[in-house]
């Protein structure tokens, strides 16, 4: 038996019918040269339903104790309930691939089973095929799950008989520290973990009290958790949802960074901004005062699988701007501004600062009393990823896009990972709450666009953004 940490509990905590709380991926296959889809699909998916014995955390299910969740060994583990094969109605477009993509992102796992399902999607009438996966957030954040998905692809297509994620040997096994078979060694481990916790409180609540007075003195490169504006972003939302995905070239992105003298980060919150101040322009709805984003920093400083370790930090996307200059250098003035916080702080008072500057929205998120508050109106994310080729099973992987979390009082979801020469983007929003959310695919576009122009970047005319199509796929 192993209890859940503080942070891994509250996505179980925040998850309803409207907002699962899972994390998953959709990976676009090209079968192996002169091989059919049909027989590529029909060996890949009778190979991996040969592994009908997955290895931890993956075997784990959940179980309840003196208020608190704990992961047991699922004894009644069935490959059925967690591995599909489907196959697109004709004509097999990338459209209705996406289409289903958000219908099995909307839908909740059960929690008597272990949190993981995958699926292999055949009939796109290029000949490609697809995967999509989604675990739920409390067994993994962004990094863990790049980590689960490189090490069940391989650098060569000679390699063909790799197991899939949830029955690789090559996960880092739990150290005995980290489970117990015994109730009580697990309710002393959290307590210890609640005396690191109070240790930590006294720099915590200087760093709070510098955070409100820099609020009072109003400098304009500090985020405060007050001054994120009400917009169409942050309406309640359904349980429907809508995927749309892109990809950039690398090297367009790295071109303006160093022409802007901003970092890639910085340029792609810019695209985001520049994206949304458009999106919300077209719906005669842009706030006044510029959005602000949340975004994740990964704090994992070992090689584990599983788990959370994330901090979170503000970041001004100015959208009240429309020049493009101006918009990425606020960009990069405040994320500076939050480093430079954490910087002087170990990893449990950085995360104890942020759960307390963000208590508001977890306020918001868990009972919806203050729903007019919330410290920040859109997350984005981005997740390193490998830099170079993969192939599962003999097959090349063209793309890799994330599918992520959409919140109550926060509807769109903005991550991306790298991948090969890329950034692979992954927006996913209430459908009824974001009208024609794929119009931002094209606004990101513009938004890189203007900086390599305002960085003096000639635009090439092949410089598009690559779209899941096959013609377009790298």
């Amino acid at each position: 038996m192993k209890a859940l940490t503080p942070n891994d509990q509250l996505f179980l905590w925040l998850e309803r019918r409207n907002q699962p709380m899972h994390v998953g991926g959709m990976i676009l296959l090209q079968p192996p040269g002169g091989q059919a889809s049909a027989t590529f699909v029909s060996q890949v998916v009778q190979h991996m339903r040969q592994f009908d014995r997955p290895v931890a955390p993956f075997n784990q299910r959940l179980t309840g104790k003196l208020g608190m969740w704990f992961w047991v060994p699922d004894e009644e583990f069935d490959l059925e309930a967690h591995f599909v094969h489907l196959s697109l109605p004709k004509p097999g477009r990338i459209r209705e691939l996406l289409e289903l993509v958000s219908k099995l992102h909307a839908n909740l796992m059960d929690r008597a089973k272990p949190l993981w399902e995958c699926y292999v999607i055949d009939g796109l009438e290029d000949g490609r095929v697809a995967i999509y996966m989604k675990v739920h957030h409390a067994l993994v954040d962004g990094v863990a799950s790049m980590k689960l998905l490189q090490r069940s692809m391989a650098t060569s297509p000679d390699v063909t008989d790799l197991p899939p994620f949830w029955a690789n040997p090559t996960l880092r096994p739990q150290r005995r520290s980290e489970s117990s078979d015994q109730l009580l060694t697990t309710v002393r481990n959290v307590l210890e973990g609640a005396k690191s916790q109070l240790t930590s409180l006294p720099k915590v609540l200087r760093e709070v009290g510098r955070s409100l007075w820099q609020t009072s003195v109003a400098d304009p490169d500090f985020v405060s958790v007050i001054q994120a504006p009400r917009s169409v972003l942050n309406r309640r939302i359904t349980a429907s949802r809508r995927f749309a995905a892109q990809s950039w070239s690398m090297d367009r992105i790295k071109a303006c960074a160093e022409g802007l003298s901003v970092t890639l980060n910085d340029v792609v919150l810019a695209m985001c901004g520049s994206a949304l101040r458009a999106y919300l322009l077209d719906l005669k709805a842009l706030p006044a005062r510029p959005l602000v984003a949340m975004v994740p920093v990964s704090l994992r400083k070992d090689d584990s699988a599983t788990g959370n370790h994330v901090a979170l930090l503000l970041a001004n996307l100015g959208t009240d701007t429309e020049d493009p200059v101006e918009r990425v250098e606020k960009i990069a003035r405040s994320v500076n501004h939050s480093k430079e916080r954490f910087a002087n702080m170990s990893q449990t008072e950085i995360m104890n600062y942020v759960a307390t500057m963000m208590g508001i929205s977890g306020l918001n998120l868990l009972t919806g009393l203050a729903p007019r508050l919330q410290a920040f109106n859109i997350v984005i994310s981005n997740v390193p990823g490998p830099k170079h080729t993969l192939y599962f099973n003999g097959a090349k992987v063209d793309g890799v896009y994330p599918v992520s979390i959409v919140l109550d009082g926060h509807a769109l979801n903005i991550t991306l990972n790298s991948y090969d020469g890329k950034l692979e983007f992954g927006l996913i929003a209430c459908r009824r709450t974001m009208p024609s959310m794929q119009r931002l695919l094209q606004y990101l576009e513009d938004g890189l666009t203007e900086l390599e122009r305002a960085a003096g970047i000639a635009v090439p005319a092949n410089a598009t953004p690559k779209k899941p199509s096959r013609k377009k796929a790298a």
